[in-house]
């Protein structure tokens, strides 16, 4: 299985998945560390969190996979949302709430 196509069963078969620096009990940069507490705020406890720093083919292949540069990426069933500055947008104006209802547990 290629790097993409790894990628591409992560997002697709988890409802919400957060390439990150790090873990959500310990991130290694504030953007991620961000993310990670946004979806606190949302009530999503469970989620695929992919520490990038562990596997530096996963770290350029999501880059390459989304067409976005940075990392975090968040992804909510199977859809690229974006990286943190997208989501602490979309949670201050609601629509990350929204996106997320029927995944919160």
């Amino acid at each position: 299985m290629s790097i993409q196509e790894n990628i591409q069963e992560m997002v697709s078969s988890n409802p919400v998945v957060l390439f990150m620096k790090g873990t959500p009990t310990f991130p290694q940069c504030g953007f991620s560390s961000a993310a990670a507490h946004v979806l606190k705020l949302c009530g999503v406890s469970k989620y695929l969190a992919v520490n990038v720093l562990e596997n530096d083919e996963i770290r350029q292949g999501i880059k390459e996979f989304s067409n976005w540069p940075t990392i975090p990426q968040l992804y909510i069933k199977g859809e690229f949302i974006g990286g943190s500055d997208i989501v602490k947008e979309m949670f201050q104006s609601g629509e990350l709430q929204k996106l997320l209802k029927d995944v919160v547990e």
